[in-house]
């Protein structure tokens, strides 16, 4: 991988990155392809928006359709048809999210199927191995993410269990590199410690001194603390960050959480929150969020967004849309989650924009302003 900074305006910065499969302009914000694809969505949608990079799950993928059939069928790059980069999990979200089929303890997690009820269980080098199949270009470590509000002895309990699996999994991975194994894959540790600040301090000091790794993450976040938190969370973390490494907040979220955390100095951002919503009738705009639902929009001529110049907004109008949703037509998915991706993808190139040319206060103003004019 190389990394290099490109602009800065305050803390925010606009860095470029460089994977076997493609350059990688930030802020950057990766669709989620859980199962190898983005849902409603494929290979040719994603490179028609501009996508870089997806994320792909490790757990996921694992248990189906394996990661040594992904692998046989040219790993996630041939099997999907996506040419550029992918960043996959490595499964810690899971063991959170699937709570009642999983159980971590100080070597791993095992985890119950959530399709079958087989049981399977999870290492820093297991889940290394199965994203070497699948052929990732940047493979996230297996950490232990706990819920907030939490006790400080679980939380405590995380960082440890995180720090030793990271120095497990880069002393793992640069052995296998020896062999000619990963040689083109890069790996990121993910940060702990809830809000507690001397948590996060002590998280974040523990990883970095690991300096073998590509870059870092922020874990553990919007998992049901307040943004304010949130923020503020970031905002102390990364300042334990290296600065000469990519600076990845997983699993946030709504726009406005993304200004807010490009502002704090992060980089990279992912989450299901615009294909979900789209699913859900939430479309995504430049002056804030519309539900296609609204009786109001049956008999709207007006694209969903004036501003947007998608494929979605510049064909059909919310009338079209709003009677294929309440008709639960297939083709609004696909052009409802299309026109999120856009929005998103283009919020950080705007984004990334204003950063090179010195006017990030300014466009992070007017894009609030936009918002309250609603």
């Amino acid at each position: 991988m190389q990394f290099q900074i490109d602009s800065t305006h305050n803390k925010a910065r606009a860095c470029t990155i460089k994977t076997a499969h493609s350059t990688i302009q930030t802020p950057v914000f990766m669709p989620v392809g859980t199962q190898g694809t983005v849902k409603t969505l494929d290979a040719n949608d994603m490179l028609s928006l501009g996508a870089k990079i997806i994320l792909g799950n490790t757990y996921h993928l694992y248990l189906r359709p394996g990661s040594k059939l992904v692998k046989k069928l040219g790993g996630l790059h041939g099997f999907s048809k996506f040419p550029n980069s992918f960043l996959t999990d490595s499964g810690g979200f899971q063991a959170f999210s699937l709570s009642n089929n999983s159980k971590p303890d100080s070597n791993g997690i095992m985890f119950k199927s959530h399709i079958d009820g087989s049981k399977h269980y999870f290492t820093p080098q297991s889940v290394l191995d199965t994203q070497y199949e699948l052929g990732s270009d940047i493979m996230m470590i297996l950490d232990d993410l706990v819920a907030l509000p939490n006790t400080k002895e679980r939380i405590q309990l995380s960082i440890e269990r995180t720090t030793q699996w990271a120095q497990e999994a880069i002393t793992y991975h640069k052995e296998q590199q020896t062999k000619g194994i990963g040689t083109e894959q890069n790996i990121f540790a993910i940060i702990q410690g809830g809000t507690d600040k001397e948590f996060r301090k002590m998280s974040a000091e523990q990883l970095c001194s690991l300096t073998d790794y590509d870059g870092y993450a922020i874990g553990g976040l919007s998992v049901g603390e307040a943004n304010q938190d949130m923020y503020d969370t970031v905002e102390w973390t990364t300042q334990f960050m290296p600065e000469n490494k990519p600076r990845y907040l997983m699993g946030v979220g709504l726009p406005e959480d993304l200004i807010e955390n490009i502002d704090r100095g992060v980089d990279m951002f992912d989450c299901v929150m615009p294909t979900r919503n789209a699913r859900n009738g939430t479309l995504f705009t430049s002056f804030g969020r519309i539900n296609i639902k609204n009786a109001n929009f049956k008999e709207d001529a007006g694209p969903i967004d004036d501003e947007c110049t998608c494929y979605t907004c510049t064909n059909f109008s919310r009338a079209y849309l709003s009677h294929l949703y309440r008709a639960g037509e297939m083709t609004y998915f696909r052009l409802g989650s299309y026109h999120n991706l856009h929005y998103y993808l283009n919020l950080m190139r705007e984004a990334r924009a204003a950063i090179v040319e010195g006017s990030w206060d300014e466009y992070k103003l007017e894009f609030y302003k936009k918002r309250k004019k609603k």
